[in-house]
């Protein structure tokens, strides 16, 4: 029997082993999508205890806690730390097989030398134990990152936001990780939304300095806003939605929907299509412009549960996944901007794991010699980020495409703990490999196989972003 979370957790043949001592585990992070606060790494106040680093922004997390019966109060309401704290111990022995009850462990371990599994029985114990380590040093939020080998991070960030936190940090010469806003003006595009767009368009003037009073200048706004991120090196772009739109319609028709959005007047679904396909096609032949990445994050329904949303607000864990036709709005999407000459190098995630062969097919249509690999397929995401659902994206992906040039992992998250997940991945990837090997699917060549885990660990990531010292 293995001891639980060991040296060879996950790893389950010799070359594996082999693959994640010598090579996988030293590796830097480039984590190229994620929710991390500019703000705090330049700030860098360390947390009071473990629930703060643990529990205060962790949708997964809360997740678990409401299925086991635990009250709103001790999840994201007023209770004391330690007392959500111990709701978390009291749920987490539950969520065998979960990768919560693996990440939460694999982080007690790396960051705490805590190496006996939490329950309520344990919890007190651990508690005292994590926050003495706390009290003494080291979980800064850039401590953190130094601790984790993190290399470059893209935050997401809005169009509206001010970007001050990532040029206070560039010019922290003696802190080396690159921390590069991503460009996410999904905001833009939620005319549904009513009083809440147009308050959104009068904040994005504001900073932009341009009225946005119609399409044409609501796009004269976001290039602003865009060479604002570029001076701040912006690599990376980022839009989530629940299905894919695709309905072309002429200028003086999205002019019409954007007019009667901002008075207030009924957009029917269909223009909310037209409008959002206008909205894409133009901010992808801007990306393709300024070389930036295009990410598209496709299948989530947001705030699912409209009582609790209303209750702890949006990106509270009520998010489920979609069930949309992808592929047939997505393929016309990218066929009209290689046509024009305006796709940009692109990752495509999917939330619903029905879509991957989808994706990657897609994917493999629009493949030119302007980059290799220049249309990706992203890391199992979200829901799909553990074990099986990991093991089930590359396997995929490599009878689909070309495994070598994948990018590997990213953390989506926004915790400063959760650089764990690389190594979670890392011995999944190896694990994989390794069984390739030893099955005589593939070479036992040592260089070969080193220079690909380096490559699937962050090289291919650093290159196809553009952070050229990575490369």
């Amino acid at each position: 029997m293995k001891s639980f979370i060991g040296e060879n957790f996950f790893l389950h043949n010799d070359t594996a082993r082999r693959l994640y001592d010598e090579v996988a585990s030293r590796q830097p992070i480039v984590d190229y999508h994620n929710h991390l606060s500019a703000k705090e790494i330049f700030e860098n106040k360390p947390a009071k205890n473990i629930a703060q680093l643990w529990l205060g922004a962790d949708h997964y997390k809360w997740r678990l806690m409401r299925a086991n019966g635990v009250e709103e109060r001790l999840i994201t309401g007023d209770a004391p730390d330690y007392d959500k704290f111990c709701a978390y111990a009291e749920t987490l022995p539950y969520a065998i097989g979960n990768p919560l009850y693996h990440w939460s462990h694999m982080e007690l371990r790396r960051y705490f030398d805590i190496c006996a599994p939490l329950s309520i029985h344990t919890a007190v114990e651990i508690w005292k134990k994590a926050n003495d380590k706390i009290a003494q040093g080291g979980f800064s939020p850039r401590e953190l990152l130094l601790r984790a080998r993190v290399t470059a991070l893209c935050t997401t960030e809005d169009p509206a936001d001010d970007l001050i936190w990532h040029r206070k940090l560039a010019n922290e010469s003696e802190f080396p990780v690159k921390v590069l806003p991503a460009f996410r003006p999904e905001k833009a595009g939620e005319l549904w939304r009513g009083s809440d767009w147009r308050a959104y368009l009068q904040r994005l003037s504001s900073v932009s300095g341009v009225e946005t009073s119609s399409f044409s200048t609501l796009k004269q706004a976001l290039s602003l806003r865009m060479d604002a991120f570029a001076a701040a090196g912006c690599v990376a772009s980022d839009f989530g939605m629940e299905r894919f739109p695709f309905a072309p319609a002429d200028d003086r028709e999205i002019e019409a929907i954007f007019s009667r959005a901002l008075s207030g007047g009924t957009v029917s679904a269909e223009a909310t299509d037209q409008y959002l396909t206008a909205l894409l096609r133009w901010l992808a032949g801007e990306y393709a412009r300024r070389n930036w990445v295009m990410e598209l994050h496709i299948g989530p329904v947001r705030a699912r549960n409209k009582r609790m949303t209303a209750l702890c607000g949006r990106d509270a864990g009520f998010d489920s996944v979609s069930d949309h036709p992808l592929a047939d709005a997505l393929g016309a999407f990218l066929d009209e901007l290689n046509t024009s000459g305006e796709l940009p190098k692109t990752v495509l995630f999917g939330l619903n794991h029905k879509d991957n062969l989808a994706l990657m097919s897609l994917a493999g249509d629009f493949q030119n010699s302007s980059y290799p690999s220049n249309i990706q397929v992203g890391s199992a995401w979200w829901i799909n980020d553990h074990r099986d659902g990991m093991i089930e994206q590359m396997r995929l992906l490599a009878t689909q495409g070309l495994f070598g040039r994948f990018l590997g992992m990213t953390t989506d998250s926004r915790s400063f703990l959760s650089f764990a997940r690389h190594e979670y991945f890392r011995r999944v990837l190896t694990n994989l490999i390794g069984g390739w090997v030893e099955s005589g699917e593939y070479p036992d060549d040592p260089l070969l196989l080193e220079r690909l885990v380096c490559d699937l660990c962050g090289r291919n990531a650093a290159r196809f972003f553009g952070i050229r010292d990575q490369a």
